[in-house]
């Protein structure tokens, strides 16, 4: 079986690990613009095998977090072309993330207070920070068919100005209680619609963002990210085991360029959709207790046992910009400071030590 330090293709990208950066939301991009400091925190990290970028809206309703960069505006892709290139002067690969949030966002963060939609009238149960303390969300604004429509155009957007940007695909976040999964998921889909009800019917939406984003830049350039079973953001699902390999088989005619797992525990599930899945498998492995936490020792195991092609990463990359050179030396690993995951400024994003410092 491969290691971290095989190559794996990708569509028409060559690279040279299987050690990828997992998205994660940082929370220092003002008013939806990355900056100077993204482009560094970034480029530090160019020898992942692929960096997979922060979650980042595809609308300005598809918001769920405050400070986080978007992907719709002329000034927002402007501003990501500097992340891009300087990844690339590195040689290094990068893939923005588009998340809509659907519920799990707040009227706090629409420039007209709107209330947040989805697939149905229920709420999330979770709340939003902001700097004047935490705020319930609201139970959000049922989708009509006309505007499911006008989201999955917005994605296939989205993906354009991606590219537009300079990075090299996109990948299309089904996870972790964001609209997507929303749809997916029958506690926060009780649509009586061709979108909700039976399995086929709550993966409509999942599966025509997957097509319309890859007919706007090739599949090659689209990847897809799922969560089985997770409950973050108040997800419920009574079909786990079988709604997500029949899902890998409807996504695999499209040829896309990855399937992208965040496990959450069950590897049933995971070697379940893998028999499901033609292509490249990407996993970010639940990391047991006997291994410290750390994730990058998971996936060093399920790579052996073949469990993925690829293993995505996440604390582990924030806190260590060389992590494939401490990878190779054994360690010694940086910890992460979960004080500075969000929000602030270089301390805690950019000054983690390399090895060789």
């Amino acid at each position: 079986m491969p290691g971290y330090f095989d190559p794996v293709s990708l569509g028409p990208l060559d690279l040279p690990n299987r050690l990828f950066m997992a998205p994660m939301t940082r929370s220092r991009a003002k008013g939806g613009l990355v900056t100077g400091l993204t482009a560094e925190y970034y480029a530090q990290r160019a020898s992942a095998g692929l960096i997979i970028t922060e979650g980042t809206q595809p609308s300005a309703i598809g918001q769920g977090y405050i400070d986080t960069p978007g992907a719709h505006t002329a000034d927002q892709v402007a501003a990501w072309r500097a992340t891009t290139e300087a990844v690339h002067a590195r040689g290094g690969r990068i893939f923005l993330q588009l998340m809509h949030a659907g519920r799990i966002g707040h009227p706090y963060l629409y420039p007209d207070g709107a209330l947040p939609v989805a697939p149905s009238a229920i709420a999330s149960g979770e709340s939003l920070f902001t700097p004047e303390g935490m705020l319930e969300h609201p139970v959000p604004r049922e989708l009509t068919a006309e505007e499911i429509a006008a989201t999955v155009e917005d994605f296939a957007d989205a993906a354009r100005n991606a590219v537009d940007a300079g990075f090299d695909g996109v990948e299309l976040h089904g996870a972790n209680g964001y609209l997507i999964h929303q749809f997916l998921a029958d506690g926060s889909n009780r649509r009586t619609d061709a979108y909700g009800g039976s399995p086929a019917a709550r993966m409509r939406f999942a599966l025509e963002t997957a097509a319309a984003a890859a007919e706007a830049i090739g599949p090659e350039r689209v990847g897809f990210r799922i969560s089985p079973g997770n409950t973050f953001n108040g997800i419920t699902e009574s079909d786990t085991a079988e709604l997500y390999p029949a899902l890998a088989r409807e996504l695999a005619p499209l040829g896309l360029a990855y399937l992208h797992i965040m496990e959450v525990g069950d590897r049933a599930v995971t070697k379940a959709v893998r028999d499901a899945w033609p292509g490249t498998l990407v996993l970010n492995p639940t990391a047991a207790p006997s291994e410290g936490g750390r994730t990058v020792h998971a996936g060093a195991d399920a790579l052996r046992e073949g469990a993925a092609d690829a293993i995505a990463v996440g604390s582990d990359w924030l806190a260590n910009p060389d992590l494939d050179a401490r990878v190779r030396a054994g360690g010694p690993f940086n910890e992460p400071d979960p004080a500075t995951f969000y929000g602030g400024d270089h301390r805690g994003y950019t000054d983690y030590p390399r090895l060789q410092d």
